[in-house]
């Protein structure tokens, strides 16, 4: 049964045009062309990416965040058993649970919230970790682009199965781009595999899917023999990645005009490449110059399918990226679009509250020193600090 669907799956009038057969692709001669069995490799060398991160983080991202004053936060929260044994069963206590714990372990409310809310910040991912997590892939995008760049710039924008069709030879696979796809592909299998752990962000899901339909995407143009647009796809998404990561890292360091710099620079890079060269170069290559050839067939309708589903989804991005900038550039507030806000929030007003504590101490200070023995220092009523 299972040699059966494999018979049927990899059906040449699925994936090539009439006129070419799988044997058409055999290698002779020295001259190597692509296949399926080539795609295995991409697992392990999958695992050997998230080992070359894992030292990556420790030995680079960590040094930089430190440099750039990004440390481990050290949460200040007093040991409580009461508090500590509720929130194992509920980390967000009603208004009438905080009372009645209030009551038990003779605190304020205030008091009681404000454990629960460091509690809970103890239990999220800090920034040196969100950090060294954007910083791993503001690396391997550079490296992708500039791999990209360099395998891609002296090639024809277009060379895949319609111009065999029309009487050109066929191309054999080059070995810059059987490393361009291993790698591209090897990173997104890498980071699907380290969601579990990497920082859990609003859009999991959407990631999940979003990895996998890049997997999807590559893979069948890889098998197809779509080769020459695989890596124009590539490459088009990858130098706008790095701007976005580079604009992450500086937010979390709180380097904010150099954030809104950067997440300018993206934008401009995003909508060119997505609204410009996708669309009038590559997917002109991919859906109206086969039809000067050959007539459609399956390979060729379900890859401009992916793509076309790709485009709106750049229409999407485009949109959110648009109403980000007039909602945060305007206030002079760049912030990362997959951050957890309601984190981000509680860190706010964690922050305030610690200032708001040190204010009080000063002030307490102050009443301690110049009305109990100097009243005269703080004239009209005022404080003097």
């Amino acid at each position: 049964m299972f040699q059966a669907f494999k018979e049927w799956f990899w059906l040449e009038r699925f994936w090539l045009p009439p006129t070419m057969k799988w044997s058409d692709l055999e290698d002779h001669d020295g001259l190597v062309f692509v296949k399926p069995s080539h795609l295995y490799m991409t697992i392990p060398y999958a695992f050997l990416l998230l080992v070359i991160r894992y030292f990556f983080e420790k030995f680079i991202a960590t040094p930089v965040a430190k440099a750039l004053g990004i440390q481990k936060p050290v949460q200040k929260i007093i040991p409580n058993t009461i508090l500590e044994n509720f929130f194992k069963n509920s980390t967000r206590p009603l208004q009438s649970d905080i009372y009645g714990l209030a009551k038990k372990c003779n605190l304020t409310e205030r008091q009681v919230e404000r454990w629960f809310r460091r509690r809970r910040n103890q239990e999220r991912p800090c920034r040196l970790k969100k950090f060294q997590e954007v910083c791993w892939r503001f690396a391997f995008y550079l490296l992708l682009s500039v791999a990209g760049v360099a395998f891609l710039y002296d090639k024809p924008w277009a060379y895949d199965f319609w111009q065999v069709w029309n009487g050109y030879p066929r191309q054999p696979l080059l070995p810059s781009q059987y490393w361009y796809y291993m790698l591209e592909m090897s990173f997104y299998w890498s980071l699907t595999f380290s969601l579990g752990s990497d920082v859990k962000r609003k859009d999991f899901l959407a990631n999940v899917v979003h990895h996998l339909a890049a997997l999807s995407l590559m893979s069948f143009s890889w098998c197809a023999n779509y080769i020459r647009s695989g890596t124009l796809v590539m490459i088009v998404h990858d130098v706008a990645d790095i701007w976005l990561e580079s604009a992450k890292m500086f937010s979390y360091a709180g380097w904010k005009k150099t954030c809104n710099v950067l997440f300018l620079i993206f934008t401009v890079v995003f909508f060119v490449t997505r609204f410009v060269i996708f669309p009038f170069w590559v997917l002109h290559c991919t859906l109206i110059m086969p039809l000067y050839y050959l007539e459609p067939f399956f390979s060729y309708l379900f890859l401009n399918l992916q793509l076309l589903i790709l485009q709106a989804l750049h229409f999407y991005w485009g949109y959110l990226i648009l109403k980000m900038i007039k909602k945060n550039i305007l206030k002079k507030n760049i912030k990362d679009v997959r951050s957890d806000n309601e984190e981000e929030e509680e860190e706010e007003e964690e922050e305030e509250e610690e200032e708001e504590e040190t204010t009080k101490g000063k002030d307490r200070d102050c009443l301690k020193n110049g009305l109990g023995t100097n009243k005269h220092l703080i004239p009209n009523g005022q404080h003097g600090h």
